[in-house]
């Protein structure tokens, strides 16, 4: 029996329109990369390999490299760290990394590597992505740039580097770099939203923007600022514009030439830009690095900013953005894009911290940095990672082996 006419081409109708739907997807999928909404649609939540899709800008170690030396895997101290994990997990430490989505664990001292593990395919050679500890490297470069006077201060106005936001609102005038630096500024924030286009995305908006100079020029205040903390990713962005126009470099660049060959990186990293277009860097999420190097940008601030006899950093600033004071910042827990906390009496201890559980953990009391990178944050949170680092750095003991 012969199929009607109009069955046949109510058939063929929808095998075009199949056809054409599968076209457009592909084309979308190919076009992903270039457009904010079509990374929206396309890859979706931010994810650990993110460092693979965005455009990014090598940041080159130098000729000189740094060595940590790796004592044996049953050095006295490995076995201390793994009992006391052992404790924080009720159970087995090394069991609870690899579960926990953990791809690198490191605990340095000085430049030895007390212990050293890497999970599901990664190795030390892996270049893993930083998500917000990316900030922590923006606030050294600030230090850096007011040190040799390329920004004259913290408490200077951030319309001195950026006058064209005067043109939204005068009050931009009252917003001083200290407040992009303590997450005080009073820039309108909203985290939520489900459409991608909504006043509530700017979550979205300032991880898949192409063009993220561009959309932070547009941000709006909505408070004073200095009266409240707020996790605003307008604030690196703007600091990132700051860092351009007072150096006369790409923030990457300057990362490189001031803090990644003279520390002796081993390997090159990079800084995952907005698009290849606007060739801005990523300021709240994206430098990709070794586990190691990570560390060596910890080590750095372990030692109040001294290398090998560098003082690439001063004290001061070192002191600065890493204290736990409210007298002049709202929050004691964050200070200039570092978290702060003190576990016991004087001990000071600060991390730079990512999304699914990014760590760089420094307490310099002990010229102690613990690395954690990992896919995810595991499911006991990050509340975990930070009681863990904290029973370590209180509780490792360094006696454990006489110096060299």
């Amino acid at each position: 029996m012969k199929m009607p006419r109009r069955l046949k081409l109510l058939g063929r109708g929808v095998g075009w329109l199949l056809l054409f739907a599968l076209v457009m997807v592909g084309v979308g999928y190919l076009l992903a990369p270039h457009f904010y909404l079509t990374r929206v649609v396309f890859w979706g939540e931010s994810d650990f390999k993110d460092l693979e899709k965005f455009p990014a800008r090598t940041i080159h170690n130098g000729p000189s490299v740094s060595h940590f030396e790796r004592l044996p895997a049953d050095n006295p101290y490995a076995s201390q760290i793994e009992a006391i994990g052992n404790r924080s997990t009720n159970g087995d430490l090394v069991n609870y990394l690899e579960s926990s989505g953990t791809t690198a664990f490191l605990v340095i001292h000085n430049d030895e590597v007390l212990y050293e593990r890497y999970f599901d395919g990664y190795d030390e050679t892996s270049l893993q992505t930083s998500f917000s500890m990316a900030k922590s490297f923006a606030s050294a470069l600030v230090g850096i740039a007011i040190d040799e006077g390329q920004i004259k201060s913290v408490n200077e106005p951030i319309t001195n580097y950026i006058p064209e936001l005067l043109e939204n609102d005068a009050r931009f005038e009252s917003i001083t770099v200290r407040h992009l630096l303590t997450m005080s500024s009073g820039i309108k924030y909203e985290e939520g939203g489900d459409l991608p286009w909504s006043d509530e995305a700017d979550d979205t908006k300032t991880y898949y923007s192409t063009d993220l100079r561009e959309l932070a020029l547009n941000c709006r205040i909505e408070g004073e600022p200095g009266e409240y903390f707020e996790y605003n990713n307008y604030n690196p962005l703007l600091v990132g514009m700051i860092l351009e126009r007072a150096t006369g470099m790409p923030v990457s660049r300057y990362l490189q030439e001031k803090l990644w060959k003279p520390i002796g990186m081993e390997a090159d990293g990079s800084w995952s830009l907005d698009s290849s277009v606007s060739g801005f860097e990523k300021m709240e999420s994206g430098v990709n690095a070794r586990a190691r190097d990570f560390a060596r940008f910890g080590m750095l601030f372990a030692q109040e900013g001294n290398w090998e006899d560098e003082q690439l950093i001063s004290q001061g600033w070192i002191g600065e953005s890493t204290r736990a004071d409210t007298s002049t910042d709202p929050s004691q827990d964050y200070q200039y894009f570092w978290w702060v906390n003190t576990p016991h009496g004087e001990n000071h201890h600060f991390s730079a911290r990512g999304k699914y559980g990014q760590y760089i953990y420094v307490a310099p009391e002990k010229d102690l940095v613990i690395v954690r990178l990992g896919k995810e944050e595991g499911e006991r949170g990050y509340g975990y990672w930070i009681d863990l680092f904290d029973e370590l750095a209180t509780k490792l003991d360094m006696s454990a082996k006489e110096p060299r």
